[in-house]
């Protein structure tokens, strides 16, 4: 027989209700008050809401950047991602410049394999197109693999970042496939430019890191990456939105009909330039990630924006170094520390507490842009993101009740650090299934390492 979770209140993106949950195998069976609950393992929710498990969208497992390497691998990464409520990452292949994007997707799958706690997908990050766009045809290769997305950087001169020229090139491509365009949006030779003057006028300090990306810097580049989309007749999703310069040149595209999406990250939602930086010592390079922090008059409008869907998800660009052996490498000179924060195994916590209980979302929304939005527009709706019968049992017994303080000695994240130090919050997963396996339970990790699955997606969905 299956498992029955039964006396909780389900929630989907449209709402919530009392109803019993039976699983059988690895997926829904039924969803209704009253299932017979003879033969069944029960699980009582009463007083617990039922969630379909988190989705975060935006990872960067075992990656290289900076001469180092992101703390969280594939085990570490997806097994902290679990007790916080999360069931499936999609994490970024990075193509090699000079190598063929096949070559970043088995090196990817291969970071996963053996590794993997939880289910995950790929975005590829697209460098090169080869010579006159010799290449364009991988493209093609990755949507077979289920690679539907694919990301650009507009920052990172030299090392990630590509032309117009290419990002249009692949848009052509992308808009001829249903894939979608997902984009790093800052300026990247402009804020080379300033960084190069902070540095002569002798500003190395992590905080500079923060003052030398400036919002207009952001802003202008979501709006020249609409321009190319809407030439190329191509649906694009806008990265790690963290400010309202930004999310306003989002606004008007989805305004005008264009099929522009977005994303912010729980970073930019709960901290600021003025209550997080500004440290003594090195301690400011804890917060070095790109975009950097903003200023705090950026949390109302951001939060707004996704009560309004003028941005569809919130993800974490889950990019965790260590402090006291890799950030240090930027001692001296702000630009070489690496650029990353840890944060996937607090999204689900944070964005519950600052939004639900705060008042600036509904608890539908909050499924929504955790987990329904997500799976529809990265393909993977309705298999993931929804409690619905078919779907696979990834499911959260979240405790509303559930008092908890975010400290790293406790945390599963591989740094030494956590941006959200202190924290503290209502509202935490009690249990956590994934394709109907206990993975979780009162925070401890109960599953296999290894038992994740590679994710082939189909195309998504403007939403």
């Amino acid at each position: 027989m299956g498992t029955l979770i039964t006396n909780g209140k389900v929630v989907t993106a449209r709402e919530t209700f009392i109803a019993d949950v039976l699983v059988e195998g690895r997926a829904i069976a039924e969803v209704r008050a009253g299932i017979d609950p003879a033969g069944h393992t029960i699980v009582d929710a009463a007083g617990m809401l039922v969630l379909p498990g988190g989705i975060d969208v935006h990872t960067h497992l075992d990656m290289p950047f900076g001469g180092t390497t992101s703390a969280d691998d594939y085990e570490w990464g997806t097994r902290a991602a679990a007790i916080g409520g999360t069931t499936t990452v999609i994490d970024f292949a990075l193509q090699t410049i000079g190598k063929r994007m096949q070559e970043a997707y088995a090196t990817w799958r291969k970071k996963a394999e053996g590794k993997a706690c939880i289910d995950y997908a790929l975005h590829m990050a697209v460098t090169d197109l080869g010579k006159d766009g010799a290449w364009i045809d991988d493209v093609d290769a990755m949507v077979r693999e289920g690679i539907t997305s694919f990301k650009i950087f507009m920052a990172y001169p030299g090392v990630l970042m590509v032309d117009d020229a290419t990002i249009f090139e692949l848009m052509q491509r992308t808009a001829q496939l249903g894939a979608l365009v997902c984009v790093h949006a800052e300026n990247g030779t402009v804020i080379d430019a300033i960084v190069h003057q902070a540095l002569a006028a002798g500003k190395t300090g992590p905080l500079h890191h923060a003052l030398t990306r400036p919002t207009v810097a952001e802003a202008e580049a979501v709006h020249r990456v609409v321009a190319l989309s809407e030439l190329a007749g191509a649906k694009v999703y806008i990265v790690h939105v963290s400010s309202e310069d930004a999310m306003r040149e989002v606004e008007a595209a989805r305004k005008r009909g264009l099929p522009v999406m977005g994303e912010t990250c729980t970073q930019y939602l709960v901290l600021s330039i003025e209550d997080d930086m500004g440290k003594p010592g090195f301690e400011d390079a804890k917060y070095v990630f790109t975009p950097p922090l903003r200023e705090r008059k950026n949390h109302a409008p951001l939060w707004e924006a996704l009560r309004q869907d003028v941005l569809q998800v919130v993800s974490t660009d889950h990019c965790p170094f260590r402090f006291a052996d890799q950030k240090t490498l930027g001692l001296g000179n702000f630009t070489k520390i690496p650029n990353g924060g840890p944060g996937v195994e607090n999204r689900m916590q944070l964005i519950y507490h600052h939004g639900v209980n705060e008042g600036r979302m509904t608890l539908e929304r909050f499924v929504e842009v955790t987990a329904e939005a997500p799976a529809k527009i990265f393909g993977m709706y309705p298999r993931k993101g929804v409690i619905a019968a078919g779907s696979d049992a990834d499911l959260l017994i979240w405790d509303p009740q559930a008092e908890y303080t975010i400290e790293a000695v406790t945390q599963s994240m591989h740094t030494d650090y956590s941006i959200f130090e202190g924290f503290k919050v209502k509202g935490n997963v009690r249990q956590v299934f994934s394709r109907a396996e206990l993975v979780v339970e009162n925070g401890r990790f109960l599953g296999k390492v290894g038992r994740g699955e590679y994710l082939k997606r189909e195309l998504g969905a403007s939403v």
